[in-house]
């Protein structure tokens, strides 16, 4: 395959380090990315997708099969502490501490090779999604008018793995991260003088019942198909009052599984104890959902192809047994289109993503670019 020309995609992995915005507000990243792509002549560049994703089309010169290639361009609200990195977030409280600077770096390195080396059939193209780290972007995607005409019949993405072997690349059919959502319940009793908690009701009792039996639901105690979890992450009974018998709680927990279905199922459950512990105290009582991830399904005929583009750049790969526990929007794709994930492996000692330490190592991006150009060689040109 052509050379990559790994220096214009540290500067710009560097650049976007440097300039992170959080999910929703990623328009200087756009920007950033839209001005590096113009350099290698795409047939067509789409912005404004789904908020500020970018497309870059290049087309082959023979009708054929659309290939995508995504990645993400938002940043995480944490205060990054590598004080000694040149490039260290200038944003306080905003850094890319999962990587994605890396995985722009990577899709944009398929620019320079599609530009001097179309495909011989098809089209290519390079998806940066916006709002990865919400669980919103994909959907906001999918439900773009722009995005009807570049609906994809092949859709891959990777995501950088600490923990693993450096170049390691980390496989599996199937599903391949974890369902999972947000579920927050707020209770509403009566407010009282703390002398006279009989005159009012407190959710207090609710809110203890409610949090001790959420940490129990599990495949254990569901008839559900795969493993399950739920994490109590934020609780809250009144505010800082002496005076005051609370009359107001919530309760907030992550709910996590391997099965879309399953994550239902827990849903279910955990209302119905919220309800039933709301309803004894006769508290009102109402419930939202927020960062809901499907999972991220992986189509076996696109396990394949990453399996092959491994074998032909001798990169070592390893067949997972069990999903990974984190989610992906990516998995609304994949829903509706063939398509897989892979895991590339960073370093085993590299600090773990969403850790304030954390940085994408440059040496990797060569391998990102090259996994991703071997899938598209083996769909548009053979």
């Amino acid at each position: 395959m052509k050379t990559i020309d790994i220096e214009p995609l540290v500067a710009l992995r560097h650049q976007l380090h440097q300039h992170p915005e959080l999910s929703g507000q990623e328009a200087k990243t756009a920007a950033a990315i839209i001005n590096f792509l113009k350099v290698y002549n795409p047939d067509q560049i789409v912005s404004g997708l789904g908020g500020d994703g970018v497309l870059a089309i290049y087309n082959g010169s023979q009708s054929g099969p659309t290939v995508t290639v995504r990645c993400e361009l938002d940043a995480l609200p944490i205060q990054e502490i590598n004080d000694d990195l040149p490039y260290k977030s200038s944003i306080n409280g905003i850094s890319h501490k999962c990587g994605h600077d890396g995985h722009m770096a990577m899709v944009a390195g398929l620019a320079d090779l599609l530009n001097k080396n179309k495909p011989a059939k098809g089209r290519v193209i390079l998806l940066f999604q916006p709002a990865e780290e919400t669980g919103e972007g994909a959907q906001r995607i999918l439900e773009d008018p722009k995005f009807d005409d570049f609906r994809p019949d092949y859709i891959f993405a990777l995501h950088n793995l600490p923990g693993y072997k450096t170049n390691q690349i980390l496989i599996k059919e199937d599903v391949f991260a974890a369902a999972s959502k947000g579920l927050i319940v707020n209770l509403e009793g009566k407010t009282s003088h703390a002398a006279e908690p009989q005159n009012g009701v407190s959710p207090a009792k609710a809110l203890t019942g409610i949090v001790n039996q959420w940490t129990s639901i599990n495949s254990d105690n569901l008839p559900m198909k795969t493993f399950g979890i739920t994490t109590v992450v934020h609780a809250q009974l009144g505010e800082r009052a002496f005076g005051v018998s609370p009359g107001k709680a919530h309760v907030m927990a992550t709910l996590r599984t391997y099965d879309n279905e399953d994550l239902q199922l827990m849903t279910q459950r955990a209302l119905d104890i919220a309800k039933n512990e709301a309803a004894e105290l006769k508290l009102a009582i109402n419930h939202s959902e927020t960062e809901v991830f499907s999972a991220t399904f992986n189509e076996t005929s696109c396990v394949d192809y990453i399996k092959n583009a491994a074998i032909y750049h001798n990169f070592e790969y390893v067949m997972m047994d069990d999903p990974f526990r984190w989610s992906e929007d990516f998995g609304l794709f994949t829903q509706k289109y063939k398509g897989a994930m892979f895991g590339l492996g960073i370093g085993e000692n590299q600090p773990d993503l969403h850790n304030p330490d954390y940085d994408f190592p440059d040496e990797v991006i060569p391998t990102g670019v090259k996994m991703f150009y071997s899938i598209i060689n083996q769909i548009l040109n053979n």
